[in-house]
């Protein structure tokens, strides 16, 4: 029988990883395989001396490790800094992807390590220089996250040489490049101003969302510098990376607003031909019109008489603008929340009203995003639909709220909710709120209740429907339900009073059973603006108000020495000595807003028994008939912020936003936005008229051609990323 088969494990086989190596295999397999394969993101790395030696190693292939170990923990967030000095040395390596992960190290300390990488300067500008485009731009993002003033000409220096870079990707890091020199040397503007006008006229998409953004940040006031860039950023919006279309997108809603007509003008014509004003038309029917009233002919006058409405000019939307429209639409269908938002505000500040609909499906797209996306595209439809509320209608049920909704985004869809109702949709609405305010969410309950006010004052048909609907909750086991029904009551019966007595007297009633403050406060207020209605009740409670004066909250406690003096105005035979007595607790209230009331300061006023000037302007000051309340959106009062922007979002101004300004009414000239040569552009002054033509064929060749052209040096992006340092860059 043979020997050699299988005999099992050998005493010397131990699985790495698996269990316990013994002391002998432990000192056989030696300190080799710890610095090699040491365990990843280790907590104790005896302060990473493990990965000190392997940077000091000769072999490239352990710095390689070493340094892939490091980035990683960069990424988890480990405090990697006393690696600098050891990290640093490699920067010279000549192996590419040790260099690229030294790069992205030096990037993430560089700031922290000033000194340390100070010393490598001369190194990163050597890198500068290298045949790896990813390489240079590498070795311009560390020169730049370099934060001494003392080495901004250098910087300065670096960009305006990587702005010829014949890589896109080079020319890119140098735009991201220029904020961070203008924040670290303001004074250094003017010349970065022009170097963002040279990058300005770049023909890459790679380059175009990253000088916007750089244009943005050092001189957004500069719209002269987009004149002649206009045009070639509304053709390459389509083309340009997700985030590159939203500063693109957002820097020329701004110049829409100050370079075009507002499109929403009275007399609206329809839309000039594409970049072409042809008059010939107009011409022949002018010498038509002239003919027919030469001849004297009773036809041509009555033709006469009705073309002359269409002699009237009104708005005609400039080419420019509507290049800019129709550029931006197809952005709508992006699978980036940011840009749908972006065209969104775009087409709300700039477009037509009756072109605006277009963007209401994308919106409702976004609602099936993350929450926190939810939040911030509510918070937009929400202002939107303030104003333009009959557009999202057919959408109602796509503001439905679900019981995995948070509270924030159940307060903004109930917002949007009442914004939209109308009168085919109202007794839909309050079925489904009649199911919210069962909720025990108290706060959405709350708000339920309130949005059933506010669609009572805005559809007159509902209104009684909704006050006696209200007047139903008066009575539910949740006092905090009946607090807000109270609130929202009292505002509902200011609409028509004299209609509603018996409600009033039913309200008044509660005055006993409510212990919420802001609840008892408008039922007294109530019972005060209205004492003529009910003459019996308002003695009685103001009684009742005045036992428990001292206990009461403070907005209580003003309220009843306001219903006291109102009292003693319309009554004062029944409730005098009540008064004297309300007023005399109030004069020594602790609190200064109550005892320095008008009203109890004037208390010999309203007890004295002769009738004088001044209390009959009392009586017009206290019991005049007060304007019914408006119940409106909160975020009625967004709509003077930009859509989208942070501002927006807070309701407060925010450091660095740049309001719209108003549309002019003189727009400026159009021709400063003509490119006569330019290769962007292709053609010359005198094939605009076939550029720019009529029909929407024309201008999908024109943007064809566009895109076809070797503006990159390749066919496509990604091409010339790779193939740029051997083809030809124009």
């Amino acid at each position: 029988m043979s020997t050699g088969g299988y005999q099992g494990p050998t005493a010397d086989f131990t699985p790495t990883g698996f269990g316990s190596d013994s002391p002998e295999t432990s000192s056989r397999n030696g300190a080799s395989a710890s610095v090699i394969n040491p365990p990843l993101f280790a907590a104790d790395y005896k302060r990473h001396e493990d990965l000190k030696s392997m940077l000091d190693s000769s072999k490239d292939g352990q710095k390689r490790e070493a340094m892939k170990l490091i980035i990683g923990m960069v990424a988890k967030g480990k405090d990697c800094a006393d690696l600098f000095p050891a990290v640093v040395k490699n920067v010279v390596s000549k192996d590419s992807e040790i260099k690229k992960l030294v790069y992205v190290y030096l990037v993430r300390y560089a700031e922290e390590q000033q000194d340390l990488a100070l010393l490598s300067i001369s190194t990163f500008q050597k890198g500068l220089k290298d045949p790896n485009q990813l390489i240079r731009a590498s070795a311009l993002r560390v020169l730049s996250s370099i934060r001494v003033p003392i080495i901004a000409p250098i910087m300065m220096l670096a960009i305006k040489e990587s702005v010829t870079d014949m890589s896109p990707f080079v020319r890119k890091t140098a735009a991201h490049a220029i904020p961070k020199l203008f924040s670290l040397d303001p004074e250094l503007k003017d010349e970065l101003v022009e170097v963002i006008e040279k990058l300005l006229k770049d023909q890459t998409t790679l380059v175009a969302g990253s000088v916007v953004m750089a244009f943005e940040t050092v001189c957004p006031d500069r719209i002269d510098m987009i004149h002649k860039n206009y045009r070639k950023l509304c053709n390459l919006l389509v083309d340009v990376d997700e985030w590159g279309q939203v500063m693109i997108i957002n820097m020329l809603t701004r110049y829409a607003r100050t370079q075009f007509a507002n499109p929403n003008q009275e007399e609206v014509a329809e839309d000039a031909p594409f970049y072409v004003e042809s008059e010939e038309e107009e011409e022949e029917e002018e010498s038509e019109e002239e003919e027919s009233g030469e001849s004297g002919d009773e036809e041509g006058e009555k033709k006469k008489k009705k073309k002359k409405p269409k002699k009237k000019k009104g708005y005609t939307m400039d080419p420019d603008h509507r290049l800019l429209l129709k550029n931006a639409k197809p952005l709508l269908q992006s699978r980036n929340a940011a840009v749908v938002m972006g065209v969104a505000q775009l087409y709300h500040h700039v477009a037509p009203r009756n072109e605006f609909g277009i963007i209401v499906k994308p919106l409702i797209r976004l609602l099936k995003g993350h929450v926190e996306t939810q939040a911030i595209v509510l918070s937009n439809i929400a202002t939107i639909s303030a104003d333009r509320c009959a557009m999202f209608e057919p959408y109602l049920k796509s503001f439905y709220i679900h019981s995995s909704d948070p509270t924030n985004i159940r307060l903004l869809k109930l917002d949007i909710i009442a914004n939209v109702a109308g009168e085919s949709s109202i007794h839909t609405i309050l079925r489904e709120f009649r199911t919210y305010i069962s909720s025990p969410d108290k706060q959405f309950a709350a708000a339920t209740i309130e949005a059933i006010g506010r669609v009572a004052c805005s559809i007159s048909e509902v209104t009684e429907t909704c006050l006696h609907g209200l007047m139903s909750l008066l009575s539910h086991k949740s006092e905090n339900v009946v607090a807000q029904s109270v609130v929202v009551i009292k505002k509902l019966l200011q609409l028509h009073p004299k209609q509603n007595k018996d409600l009033i007297d039913q309200v008044a009633r509660l005055a006993d059973s409510v212990t919420v403050p802001m609840a008892k406060a408008s039922i007294l207020w109530l019972v005060g603006e209205y004492c003529s209605l009910v003459p019996k009740m308002g003695p009685d409670v103001l009684r009742k108000a005045a036992k428990n004066f001292v206990n009461e909250s403070d907005i209580v406690k003003l309220q009843t020495v306001n219903l006291a003096a109102k009292l003693v105005l319309s009554n004062p035979k029944q409730t005098r000595l009540l008064c004297d007595y309300v007023l005399s607790l109030a004069k020594y209230d602790q609190n200064y807003d109550i005892r320095d009331n008008p009203v109890s300061s004037l208390n010999g006023l309203f007890l004295q028994g002769e009738e004088t000037a001044l209390s009959k302007y009392a009586k017009k000051i206290l019991l005049a008939p007060k304007p019914a309340p408006v119940l409106e959106s909160a975020f009625k009062d967004r709509i003077h912020w930009q859509l989208g922007s942070l501002s927006h979002a807070v309701n407060s101004e925010a450091t660095g936003y740049m309001a719209l300004s108003d549309f002019p009414a003189e727009p400026p000239d159009p021709s400063v936005r003509n490119v006569e040569d330019d290769s962007w552009w292709g053609k010359t002054k005198e094939k605009k008229k076939n550029l720019h033509g009529d029909s929407d064929s024309e201008a999908s060749n024109f943007y064809s051609s566009i895109s076809g052209s070797d503006v990159s040096g390749s066919d496509n992006e990604g091409d010339c990323f790779v193939r740029v340092g051997g083809g030809e860059w124009v």
